[in-house]
């Protein structure tokens, strides 16, 4: 048995608009994410003298600032996707909730 705010909530056109945003920018998250990572990881199974190419005169190679790129990349796309959920999932939500409890 549904409950009928539940079924209200799913019926809603917001609803589905919700859904389809909030999935598709999933996704598309998630493949870039998939790239880069994916990325990084073959070029050090496939071109591993390009990755130990020293940076200037020191130790460092052109691995380590491109292993850090990985890591910022998913911490901006984090922030990305909690900066659009907090402005526009949020909204939806809030505005879907107030039409079905009424």
């Amino acid at each position: 048995m549904i409950d009928p705010v539940i079924a209200k909530i799913q019926s809603h056109p917001k609803y589905a608009q919700l859904r389809k945003q909030r999935n598709a920018f999933g996704w598309l998250l998630t493949v870039l994410t998939l790239v880069v990572y994916y990325g990084f990881i073959s070029l050090i199974a496939f071109n591993k003298p390009f990755l130990a190419q020293p940076l200037g005169a020191g130790v460092t190679t052109v691995g380590i600032p491109l292993g850090m790129g990985v890591i910022v990349f998913t911490i901006v796309i984090t922030g990305i996707y909690v900066n659009r959920a907090n402005k526009r999932y949020d909204a939806l939500t809030k505005d879907i909730l107030k039409d079905a409890t009424k």
